[in-house]
């Protein structure tokens, strides 16, 4: 995929007038807020991400046996290794600047997740950040996978949110994830991740810390 420059939010600086000020910010997690590329390593990361797609988009099955089937068929890993590994990915690390950023965040706008995950995992990456999101909306609960238009369907009914520009979706993938929220009328915030996969976008950030200092500073 060709690379899309994007205009990207330094503090104070840039992007306020792309979007009106949030109400709520919604999250994409792996690979925005938990290094994934980290917790499984490199070799192989971009194949096994994109086996990972490919069997979102079949019958729908968890999170965790998704990961697992990933690992087999990409690292012929042995299947007990396999499911141990996915029954802990939320333990994965988060990156540097998820904890504190998403903490100043919830200060200001209600934050919640919009994830391919399941709900043990969202019991871990909380764990980690050491506090709980306002939402936590997985496929698991919804028996889909982004970029099926449900998941943000039952953020809208869980959080009381219509869809609007006062909600923007945070991800580092814009190829799926950014594309969906855009055509549901959302403010999309592509977040330059080192594995990221750019896009069309209404606002870029170099890292959550960015997002931070925007939101904090946003005009009403």
């Amino acid at each position: 995929m060709s690379r899309i420059s994007l205009p990207v939010a330094r503090g104070r600086a840039a992007c306020q007038s792309r979007g009106v000020k949030p109400t709520l910010l919604t999250f994409d997690i792996f690979g925005t807020v938990v290094d994934w590329r980290s917790g499984l390593g490199d070799p192989d990361f971009d194949r096994i991400v994109d086996v990972q797609g490919e069997l979102e988009q079949q019958r729908f099955r968890s999170y965790t046996e998704i990961v697992a089937e990933s690992l087999v068929r990409v690292r012929r890993a042995d299947v007990v290794t396999a499911a141990r590994i996915a029954s802990e990915v939320g333990n994965w690390p988060l990156f540097p600047d998820s904890r504190d950023a998403l903490r100043r965040l919830r200060l200001v706008v209600p934050c919640a997740a919009t994830t391919n995950s399941d709900r043990a995992h969202g019991e871990q990456v909380q764990a980690q950040l050491g506090f709980r999101l306002e939402g936590w909306i997985c496929a698991e609960d919804v028996r889909a996978y982004k970029p099926d238009r449900r998941i943000w369907e039952a953020a809208s009914r869980k959080m009381g949110r219509p869809f609007d520009r006062s909600w923007w979706h945070v991800s580092a993938y814009a190829d799926y994830d950014l594309r969906t929220a855009r055509e549901l009328g959302l403010t999309a915030v592509f977040v330059q991740r080192p594995h990221a996969r750019p896009g069309p976008a209404d606002v870029t950030v170099r890292d959550l810390t960015a997002l931070a200092e925007l939101v904090e500073t946003a005009d009403s």
